[in-house]
């Protein structure tokens, strides 16, 4: 706050009725009196009040403080003369604030510093004759000639701001995280249609091309392009609405805009800026109760990058709509929400849109439709359970009868946690992840209670349990639906790991531990799928040679059933190849996170990695909060901290051991992703996601490599030092000081840095 001079003179205030009486030696000698932390509230001076005086007089503060010769309000006069140079300058300057504003900053640091923006919103127009910058007729009638360009092209920009931030506020977001959809009581021109602004785009293309002798035939073109990307934004707006339509008729003006604004990089030196243009006196205006902000300028090379990954954007997210099942569904979304960096908010909205509207999915699919296909997939290939002439038996005492009707509970119950996962994705990173902490909360439950269906479904199935190798081992009844679930819970909680590395939650002295209990919910994960195989193979056999159990070797001897045809026996094995890949992906984060856990378990007790010093912080309590979303869930169990400890720690394995064994570990995730690269789309279920699918599957590869090459280079530092395990781990630290004896730096890539960001592999340089 600006401090008052105190040998300056009271303010000359001259007005009838008022006298001004100079209070400033009374205040300070009443300040004197009161103690430090004495507060005096009088009951007609309550905090509002407070806070307003505070920002009286304050620059930072008050955007009604003038500075000497400045005037209220802005005098720039939209009815000017303007250079066709001008007016291509003002343009560009509104598309670098368009994206500024895309990119999270608010109406009013951004386009509503505008002085034409403000000139057609206010007074709020209801019809396109209203929206002009100059609302008398004389005044229109002396407007300069090109004028008309630029109002046809602030209003195709208002009408697709209001599009965009119409659809932003239907969609799942956060407004302090991602998008200010506040307008501040302006109305980006809602009650005018879209059609009678793309009829006054199009007419002052033609009205430019009519005027093309008066204009230099470079800036006229340049200005032609411009309102080409508002009429083709305004295609693209329109569109959107019609999830039906055919994808690649979806795309076309997202493909147009993104051809559009490579040219419009090319024409930008033609144009001529005009500061004067855009005010931050403007947010005056506006209601708000927010202090001045200083206006946004963004470089137009930065919004060139922008625009471009933006139109890209809008293009892929139509291949959404390309539906062929849910987990390839769920492999798009959360693939091409990872990019670097992320897609804006309006494409994450978009995506929400179009995946999720009217109770249909994607447009033409129930909700229904999409739980049964992914149901089929997982743990129910070709069951009853989900067999839609269930649904037309109306005898309460008929099997089919009972099972539809819990069935229907069940979706009833698990639809908004399902569809939830898909719009968790759609959100920024760090939400995502926060998100998915709530998420396998109601996982949990939902396991628990879905559980109580199963055993209900058993006995209005006659299930029986399934027992292996001769009636030895029991795996007791299928619980599919339990396992579904417990299956996604799974994967969630191996999504919160993930995301912790790739959003640097964890320190590098953590990341062994982390690693081991990213390998604990991988094995885990891998073994439940062992177990829906189990029971996905029984059903198998049993509809081919009706085999009372999975394991009879004497069934593929016996033909096959007349009713077994070959829709059965595709879907059996789309499941089939689900679990197999779902399985070996298990296997590839098992192997490469044990392989990371114990290369940094080594390089801990080698000292090349020192934990940075806590003097108000433990092991035990640093436990507690990484493991807090966790800690609530009943399957798979937590750890105790003692027993977490040990078994990253692994006292009773020599460092040589560790490296064996972590090199085994990463050679075997190699492998793995090496099988998993070779896979087509269908069989890695990622259809219309298979090639950011594969470069991701690549990327892990690059990074195992890159562990393996670690693990090589301590094996030969340590080799320099002894022989195997016959060496005591003491030798390689010296006594007193525990320093390293060997000659080794690690370097751990920072974020973004890696060749994966859920992989941090080291790098290990020689020193000497």
């Amino acid at each position: 706050m600006q401090q008052p001079d105190p040998l300056s003179p009271p303010p000359a205030i001259s007005s009838a009725g008022v006298m001004a009486t100079d209070i400033t030696n009374k205040f300070a000698s009443a300040l004197r009196t009161l103690a430090p932390g004495e507060l005096v509230k009088d009951e007609h001076f309550t905090l509002f009040e407070s806070v307003a005086s505070l920002e009286i007089m304050d620059s930072k503060m008050d955007s009604g403080i003038l500075k000497e010769g400045e005037s209220l309000d802005e005098e720039y006069d939209v009815s000017r003369d303007l250079l066709p140079e001008e007016v291509l300058g003002i343009i560009d300057q509104l598309l670098c604030l368009e994206m500024a504003w895309h990119l999270g900053y608010p109406l009013s640091q951004t386009l509503f510093t505008s002085v034409y923006i403000e000139s057609i919103m206010k007074p709020h127009p209801v019809h396109i004759d209203e929206a002009d910058f100059i609302r008398d007729a004389q005044g229109c009638e002396r407007q300069p000639k090109l004028l008309f360009v630029l109002r046809a092209y602030c209003l195709g920009l208002l009408k697709a701001c209001c599009h965009v931030n119409e659809q932003v506020k239907d969609e799942l977001y956060y407004e302090e995280e991602d998008f200010f959809t506040n307008t501040y009581d302006r109305h980006l021109v809602f009650d005018i249609p879209v059609e009678p602004i793309s009829s006054l785009l199009q007419q002052a293309r033609n009205d430019l091309r009519a005027i093309s002798n008066d204009v230099s035939k470079d800036i006229a073109a340049a200005l032609d392009l411009r309102l080409e990307l508002r009429l083709a934004f305004l295609r693209a707006i329109d569109l959107s609405t019609l999830r039906k339509a055919h994808p690649d008729s979806l795309k076309m003006p997202w493909i147009e805009m993104n051809g559009l604004i490579e040219h419009i990089k090319k024409q930008h030196p033609l144009g001529k800026p005009v500061p004067e243009a855009f005010s931050t006196k403007l947010q005056r205006r506006l209601a708000s109760t927010m202090p001045p902000r200083p206006m946004v300028r963004p470089s137009f090379e930065e919004c060139f990058g922008h625009f471009k990954r933006f139109f890209q954007d809008g293009t892929d997210i139509m291949d959404i709509l390309k539906y062929s099942e849910p987990q390839s569904l769920l492999t798009f979304i959360s693939l091409f929400q990872a990019r670097k960096p992320q897609p804006l908010v309006y494409i994450r909205t978009l995506v929400q849109s179009l995946l999720f509207k009217e109770m249909l999915v994607l447009g033409n699919y129930s909700i229904r439709q999409i739980l049964d296909h992914d149901l089929s997939i997982v743990v129910l290939p070709c069951a009853p359970q989900i067999d839609p002439s269930c649904d037309h038996v109306e005898v309460p005492t008929d099997p089919r009868h009972q099972t539809a009707a819990q069935m229907e509970i069940f979706r009833q119950r698990v639809a908004e946690c399902y569809l939830d996962i898909f719009r968790i994705f759609c959100q920024n990173r760090c939400r995502a992840r926060r998100m998915l902490c709530h998420s396998i909360q109601e996982w949990d439950l939902l396991q628990a209670d879905v559980e109580e269906t199963d055993q209900l479904l058993q006995v209005a199935l006659d299930e029986r349990p399934l027992t292996l190798e001769g009636g030895n081992i029991s795996l007791g009844f299928s619980l599919p639906l339990s396992s579904w679930a417990y299956l996604y819970k799974l994967r969630q909680m191996e999504w919160i790991v993930q995301l912790g590395f790739e959003l640097e939650v964890y320190q590098t002295d953590e990341l062994a531990g982390m690693y081991w209990y990213l390998n604990y919910l991988a094995k885990t994960r891998a073994q439940h799928g062992d177990r829906i195989k189990s029971f996905t193979m029984r059903s198998l056999n049993e509809a081919r040679y009706g085999s009372d159990d999975g394991s009879n070797s004497n069934a593929a001897k016996r033909p096959q059933r007349p009713q077994y045809t070959a829709a059965k026996e595709r879907e059996y094995m789309t499941s089939l190849a689900y679990l197999r890949v779902m399985m070996l992906d298990a296997a590839c984060t098992w192997e490469f996170a044990d392989g990371l856990c114990c290369l940094y378990t080594a390089l801990a007790r080698l000292k090349l990695l020192k934990p940075p010093p806590r003097p108000y912080g433990s092991d035990a309590l640093r436990y507690d909060l990484r493991m807090k979303p966790f800690r609530h869930i009943a399957l798979p169990q937590l750890l105790t901290f003692d027993e977490f400890t040990r078994a990253v720690a692994q006292p009773e394995t020599s460092i040589s051991g560790l490296l064996r064994y972590a090199e085994s570990a990463v050679g075997g995730a190699r492998k793995g992703y090496e099988a998993l690269a070779k896979l087509p789309d269908t069989q890695a279920f990622a259809v219309n996601a298979h090639v950011r699918w594969a470069g991701n599957v690549r990327d892990c590869l690059r990074a195992a490599i890159a562990a393996g090459v670690a693990l090589s280079t301590l094996q030969r530092e340590i080799g320099k030092m002894g022989s195997g395990g016959a060496v005591n781990d003491d030798v390689f630290v010296d006594e007193g000081d525990s320093k390293p004896k060997l000659k080794l730096r690690v370097d751990v890539p920072p974020q973004g840095k890696g060749y994966h960001d859920c992989w941090i592999v080291p790098k290990l340089v020689p020193t000497a």
